[in-house]
């Protein structure tokens, strides 16, 4: 099947190269030039593992390749798929510009029949936004279906998620057109759910929602338990045994960041406050993230003057392997130690280049070792497996106070316990083995 796909941002990549990869012959459009370029050299602009070299193999078989060229773009494509932005607004709504430049485009150049596949996540109702905008554009006499096709894709899983999702769902209003897509995908062999479109546009908002309630509501208990001695990862793992329940979102840490969680549920209040509907719950998991944000420095301030202190982050970007610094925990973070006064020196095996766009005032390093030497804390940030691995005997030799913050439980307390180093940790008793120089 010949298949566009419109936006080589995260989700239209991973897209594009997916559907490549089982055997459609795929257009990806957009209008970076300079990115585009790039792609069509075979370089990813984004770092996700594994998908530039199979990027590289579809485009040497010719059934992936990277255009500016809107006109050839939707001449070849029988469907369809929108994977544009659609940033918040200062409201917290979705912004629809990019969406709306698509729907012209389509309804300029396109030339038969054609099914129109919303990838980007978009409040509900926007499709029939969608349709509409486009036949107001259209220059031939052809005929547009609908549909939603939310994507489930975890950054620095992505690939993975493609091809082993736990569900495809398709919302279309025809079920003509929900065949057609059920047959795009069927060499995937995962289960398809097909539904209304407007329904489909909601289980995207639903259930990442869902699973950023999860991650406020662990983060909430953990500060309960530090309180009471509790220890978090006992709590979570023996709610986890509980199958109505399960493991999943349930790690205690410094909340939740990057591309999705926080803007779909602002998303979500505002499409609920569109029909007087007060998402009291969503309110409270919003606000549960950005205080669990500042947990860090607020504990760190309890224990010493920060001002004019080496403080070295581990790590920066939202999650590990990803260079993603979207809404990333990291951002909070520098600017708080930076507004007490501290002296900031910052390494992430991905995200340096990113970050020095948005943190320009922070030292960046190459190594562990370059950050910690010479610091008076440690704060660890984002859980990549280099940092885990990382030896706690280094600390102690590297660092002028041994002292860790730890955002993201990457140590297991028995093992902290042999080093001479204080270490604070989430939803844990601290492990003390000196007196904090103040």
């Amino acid at each position: 099947m010949h298949i566009t796909v419109v936006g080589t941002g995260y989700v239209g990549l991973v897209t594009g190269v997916g559907l490549a990869t089982i055997g459609h012959r795929v257009t990806c459009l957009d209008i970076d030039k300079e990115k585009v370029t790039r792609l069509q050299s075979g370089e990813v602009p984004i770092y996700e593992p594994g998908l530039a070299e199979l990027m590289r193999e579809k485009m040497a078989q010719e059934l992936l390749t990277f255009t500016t060229n809107a006109q050839e773009a939707y001449a070849r494509g029988k469907v369809v798929f929108i994977a544009v932005g659609t940033p918040s607004n200062p409201d917290g709504s979705a912004n629809l510009t990019y969406i709306t430049q698509v729907c012209a485009e389509i309804g300029m150049y396109a030339r038969q029949d054609m099914i129109v596949v919303t990838k980007s996540t978009v409040p509900v109702g926007t499709n029939d936004y969608i349709k509409e905008t486009i036949e107001r554009h259209l220059c031939s006499d052809v005929a547009i279906s609908m549909a939603s096709n939310p994507e489930f894709l975890r950054e620095g899983s992505g690939v993975h998620d493609f091809f082993q999702g736990d569900r495809i769902v398709i919302g279309t209003a025809d079920e003509p057109t929900a065949g057609v897509l059920e047959e795009l995908f069927k060499p995937l062999e995962i289960p398809i759910f097909k539904t209304d479109i407007r329904s489909a546009e909601m289980i995207k908002y639903a259930s990442n929602a869902f699973l950023a309630t999860k991650i406020s509501f662990i983060n909430e208990i953990s500060n309960i338990c530090e309180k009471l001695h509790a220890n978090i990862e006992d709590v979570a793992a023996g709610m986890g045994l509980d199958k109505r329940i399960g493991s999943q979102f349930l790690k205690a840490g410094i909340g939740y960041g990057g591309s999705c969680f926080p803007k779909d549920t602002d998303a979500l209040v505002q499409i609920a406050g569109n029909v007087k509907h007060d998402f009291q719950l969503l309110k409270a998991v919003i606000e549960v993230n950005n205080k669990q944000q500042t947990s860090l420095v607020q504990k760190a301030k309890q224990l010493m003057d920060l001002s004019g202190k080496r403080i070295a982050m581990l790590g920066l970007a939202f999650k590990p392997n990803t260079d993603d610094m979207r809404e990333a925990p990291s951002l909070v973070i520098a600017d708080q130690l930076l507004t007490e006064g501290a002296d900031v020196v910052a390494y992430d095996p991905q995200a340096k280049e990113n970050a020095k766009l948005l943190l320009p005032h922070i030292q960046y390093v190459g190594s562990i070792d370059e950050a910690i030497s010479e610091a008076d804390a440690v704060f660890l940030v984002t859980e990549w497996d280099e940092i885990k691995q990382y030896p706690l005997e280094q600390y102690v030799e590297l660092m002028r106070q041994p002292v860790i913050f730890d955002g993201r439980n990457c140590f297991e307390l028995e093992r902290v316990r042999q080093y001479a180093l204080d270490y604070y940790s989430i939803g844990r008793v601290p492990v003390l083995r000196r007196q904090i120089s103040v």
